[in-house]
């Protein structure tokens, strides 16, 4: 009889036992397939975010807060600086460039970001429908934003203060979508870009309507009214130069600062932070931190992981060995036909494969499909870009891993079945 049907007749003929082995095995395998895919894709998705940014500048607060609000947007602000301050930073001989961040209003929970056509090009984004904003109120949507809210070129719609959809909404102003950018697998994909002038102009438009003076209108709208190109004394701001350099109202959330050279990580960090008002953070060292932080919640659900797939090698071992027990007439009667001392052994090797190979397989299977399952309806794992049909090389390490555990389970029944005395079975003896 073929070794292969006769081991999956002696699991058939124990299914209780068997289907439990390989629940408890696809358990285990499956919590260590989730963490695999979840772990490396938010690791490479953190650091493709975060390229060719190599300080980031903002209010005193949490420098890990700074990061994942300005290069993430998955946090608050820790506050506005001034405009002012901001020039100071940019003119400074290490900065190559800096890209003013505007942040506050979001729509139906994707965020509004005020900030320059130098952010996207950051990530190599390009135009699938329209053109780029180029007046205030135009944005431009990220592919996951035009997805899902189903927004379309030259629809309008009106942002909610804050980051929730709960916020008070700016009817007085209405955006209009000028644009759709291509996939591009980053941050860029949920965000709704236009410039900083909108976003001062919708919250300046809010405090009005709370009662704010005649003479503070003026100030709020006057560089829509006055053409600077007539203004002999008019210098523009190094960032957004429709407005003047130096100006001590505006305000900004952050600036996205890159080196002119690996002497700015050294200084910078340590010029800006020496500053009453601002704060640097740096994404590669807050990164870090960041994964370390993450790092004990993984270790602590691998170790669950672990947990269940030594219960089920337990379990599968003592199936085994009490399935011997069980067989040991079965088998001498095999040895008195003329089967092999090795296909004997063989037969139980096979038989802790087959089983530890079914539930890593089954786990596999079960952890790309939950997570594949997260990625279609669970809003945050959309928007982090987190897929369940990514495969990686340690996948194979998993399978490997589980054909050793199955053999190493059976060794021991292997062992005692290549001892069997067949002369003291048949007697009644063994």
């Amino acid at each position: 009889m073929n070794l292969f049907i006769l081991v999956w007749n002696y699991l058939k003929a124990r299914p209780l036992n068997t289907v439990l082995n390989i629940v408890l095995l696809s358990l285990g395998i499956a919590v260590i397939t989730i963490l695999l895919l979840f772990n490396n894709q938010l690791q490479q998705k953190i650091s493709e975010n975060a390229r060719g940014i190599d300080l980031v500048v903002g209010a005193k607060g949490s420098p890990l807060q700074l990061i994942l609000c300005n290069i993430f947007h998955i946090d608050f602000p820790t506050g506005n600086i001034k405009l002012s301050e901001a020039e100071k930073v940019a003119r400074n001989r290490l900065v190559k460039k800096a890209i003013p961040m505007a942040l506050g209003d979001s729509y139906n929970g994707y965020r509004i970001i005020g900030t320059t056509q130098a952010y996207p090009a950051i990530y190599g984004a390009e135009i699938a429908q329209g053109e780029w904003w180029q007046k205030n109120m135009e944005v431009t949507i990220g592919a996951n934003v035009a997805d899902v809210l189903q927004l379309k070129l030259g629809d309008g719609f009106t942002s909610q203060h804050g980051l929730t959809q709960d916020g008070h909404a700016h009817d007085e102003q209405k955006f209009v979508v000028k644009g759709i950018l291509k996939r591009s697998n980053s941050v860029l994909d949920n965000l709704i870009l236009t410039n900083v002038e909108s976003i001062w102009l919708v919250h300046e438009v809010h405090h009005e309507t709370d009662g704010q003076h005649e003479e503070e209108k003026h100030e709020a709208h006057g560089e829509a009214d006055h053409d600077h190109a007539h203004d002999a004394d008019f210098k523009p701001s190094s960032l957004i130069p429709s407005v003047a350099a130096g100006d001590s109202i505006k305000e900004i959330t952050s600036l996205l600062v890159q080196y002119r050279s690996p002497m700015g990580a050294i200084q910078m960090p340590r010029w800006v932070n020496g500053q009453s008002s601002l704060q640097a953070a740096s994404p590669a060292f807050e990164t870090a931190r960041l994964f370390s932080i993450l790092g004990v919640g993984v270790d602590i659900l691998k170790g669950f992981a672990y947990v269940l797939i030594f219960i089920s090698a337990l379990s599968i071992f003592i199936a085994l060995y009490n399935s011997l027990k069980e067989r040991k007439y079965d088998l001498a009667i095999m040895r008195s036909m003329g089967a092999a001392r090795s296909t004997l052994v063989v037969t139980i090797l096979m038989e802790g494969s087959v089983l530890t190979l079914m539930g890593s397989a089954i786990g596999l299977l079960f952890g790309h499909g939950v997570l594949q399952v997260m990625s279609v309806f669970v809003e945050e794992t959309q928007k982090a870009g987190i897929s369940g049909i990514v495969f990686y090389p340690e996948e194979w390490i998993i399978l490997v891993g589980s054909l050793l555990l199955g053999l190493l389970c059976a060794i021991i029944p292997a062992v005692q079945a290549y001892r069997t005395d067949i002369s003291k079975v048949l007697a009644g003896n063994g």
